[in-house]
């Protein structure tokens, strides 16, 4: 794979940046490519040079997030639920800013909420324990839908909440629910 250029990541970082920043300030509708420009300092080709408009350019940001999230997926889902989970709330603290904005967000942006609990319930698809025969009587649906539904809300509460337990602490917490509940 072709290394790509660091001035372009670069400025790639800066617009992505700056439209976060500036949707914590205005609704996202209410954003203009100007706006981005000014935030990150270019010029308005320069947005064009790399993607399409504003939301080819929130699009990005999304998936960028989503694809991390889920490069974790492969390998927690061999470990303890609560070890595997410290990395994911790690990684939300990291990107407080993305997170809190997107899941404070109405309008356009508010999909990413749907989108992210279809990521974890796909993941928690091979978890659900049917050996020990305590979920014999679950539905898979339901049952996906109950833990995923709670694990992002828990994120919610915890991001909107300005994070009140250090990642580790909300690991071992959510961990053992999930595994009671999978």
């Amino acid at each position: 794979m072709a290394k790509v250029d660091r001035r372009i990541l670069k400025t790639q970082e800066a617009l992505k940046k700056a439209v976060i920043e500036l949707m914590t300030e205005k609704n996202f509708d209410d954003i203009t490519i100007q706006d981005i420009a000014d935030r990150a300092n270019l010029n308005r080709g320069t947005i064009y040079l790399h993607f399409q408009d504003k939301f080819d350019l929130l699009d990005n940001l999304i998936e960028t997030h989503l694809n991390e999230l889920g490069e974790m997926d492969e390998w927690a889902c061999e470990m303890d639920w609560n070890e595997a989970l410290v990395p994911y709330f790690e990684y939300f603290e990291k990107n407080y800013l993305f997170f809190s904005t997107m899941l404070a967000s109405t309008g356009v942006p508010s999909a990413f909420r749907t989108r992210l609990l279809t990521s974890f319930i796909e993941g928690f698809k091979g978890e659900i324990d049917r050996e020990s025969g305590r979920n014999t009587d679950l539905i898979d649906d339901v049952l996906l839908q109950y833990a995923g539904t709670a694990y992002v809300g828990i994120i919610e509460w915890w991001i909107r909440n300005g994070m009140p337990y250090p990642p580790r602490v909300m690991a071992t917490q959510v961990g053992t629910l999930l595994g009671r509940s999978l």
